[in-house]
Formats: structure tokens, sequence, C-alpha cells
């Protein structure tokens, strides 16, 4: 599992506070379907909510660690049956660096009395 600075969870939370549950997680529990859709789920957003309708706590405590020790997540946030998890995006090696588009530059603003001279 990986670990946060207090600063970066507390970035998290606030990050966090806008998202809707990206992953539902049924009565049954927890199932390989559901593991690879939260990994799709970490894949493209990094930072995701997930609900559990189970009503046990110590249950879905439980759940909330499986599920970050299965897939090498950060545990962000646990309020009632809301999971807030982050992993970060793997770096590429070989992406390109992003450079600007080329772009006409614009002449310098004339006033109108640099035309009349």
């Amino acid at each position: 599992m990986i670990t946060l600075t207090i600063a970066h969870r507390r970035e998290l939370k606030a990050r966090a506070h806008a998202l809707n549950p990206v992953v539902m997680i049924g009565k049954t529990g927890l199932s390989a379907s559901v593991i690879e859709e939260i990994e799709r789920g970490l894949v493209s957003h990094e930072l995701i909510k997930i609900k559990a309708q189970i009503d046990d706590r110590i249950a879905r405590n439980a759940l909330f660690e499986e599920i970050c020790q299965q897939l090498n997540a950060a545990p962000v946030q646990h309020i009632g049956k809301i999971f807030v998890i982050y992993r970060p995006k793997p770096e590429e090696a070989d992406k390109k660096p992003a450079r600007a588009p080329d772009r006409k530059k614009r002449e310098p603003f004339r006033t109108k009395r640099s035309f009349q001279s």
C-alpha cells in the first residue's frame, strides 16, 4: 500500500469532495469483476470514490483495507459507506514531451495616433 503525508491526504480529500462514486460494491462483496472495474477507474482517474452497500461497519473496514492491498492503492478517506482511494498514474518513460503548437506571433497593438505619423 502507498502511504500519504497528511498534507497530501488533505489535498486529495478536497479534490474528492466533488466526485461521484465510480464503482458500487453490492451486498455480495468483492469479486474479480469489481476489482477489475476499480483498477480501470484508478488507471483513468487516479482518485476515485467507491460506494459499498454492506451494512456491517467491520466488514466495510476490512473491505476498504483489502481493496487498497490488492490494488496497491493509498486509502484516503472512509466515511460511512463511501471509500476514497488514490493511486498515482504510472510515469511512461517513452512519452514525448508536450510542446506548444506553432502559432503566428501577434503584431504589437497600434494606437490610432501611430497610423497618423
